[in-house]
């Protein structure tokens, strides 16, 4: 049987994950972060019994060094899931989340059922120093059963976007990540 979730512990590299966080604490702390929703287009609406996040769009143009290398980091991945995959991966789309404390987002599939184009999603983390007791994990319901993975730094959780359910447990600390879609178009 194949597995539905690839894990890469140190996807980012230390130093990019520290940079892209201290990105993330800065617009957290100018009140640029904003209360993320679900759904789209006209279907979209901010619940917080669904989810709790805060979150902000990144943008390839950004003049961000590290958002550029972070891009330059991702389109070096399609180029490989492409070759290697024959994915036919053209765009994406990522934001940086923060749960704060008692944050969470209930069980879900991150595919529109009116827009298929998320064919792959992607969550890194930018956590130093995470412990159980911190909560936050990504709970996934695999064929084979339930899977936990720890928000740890530099972690990469890779999976197909309409293939698995998945929730962000509630969040005990703040929780920090990059969380993105590989589209086809």
């Amino acid at each position: 049987m194949e597995k539905q979730v690839g894990v890469s512990n140190e996807f980012l590299n230390g130093e990019l994950a520290a940079q892209l966080k201290n990105n993330l604490k800065i617009l957290y702390e100018s009140e640029a972060l904003h209360l993320a929703g679900v759904g789209n287009d006209h279907l979209y609406n901010k619940n917080k019994e669904i989810r709790r996040d805060k979150i902000f769009w990144l943008e390839k143009k950004s003049a961000n060094l590290y958002e550029q290398t972070f891009f330059k980091l991702i389109d070096a991945f399609v180029l490989y899931l492409n070759s290697t995959c024959f994915t036919s991966i053209h765009s994406y789309e990522f934001h940086y989340a923060l749960y704060e404390q008692g944050a969470f987002y209930k069980k879900h599939i991150d595919q529109f059922k009116s827009d298929d184009r998320r064919v792959f999603s992607m969550i890194m983390y930018l956590n130093e120093d995470w412990d159980e007791k911190d909560g936050g994990q990504l709970k996934l319901y695999c064929d084979t059963g339930i899977e936990i993975i720890s928000p740890t730094n530099q972690k990469c959780v890779f999976f197909k976007s309409n293939e698995l359910a998945h929730e962000v447990c509630k969040s005990n600390a703040p929780r920090m990540s990059i969380t993105g879609w590989l589209k086809t178009s």
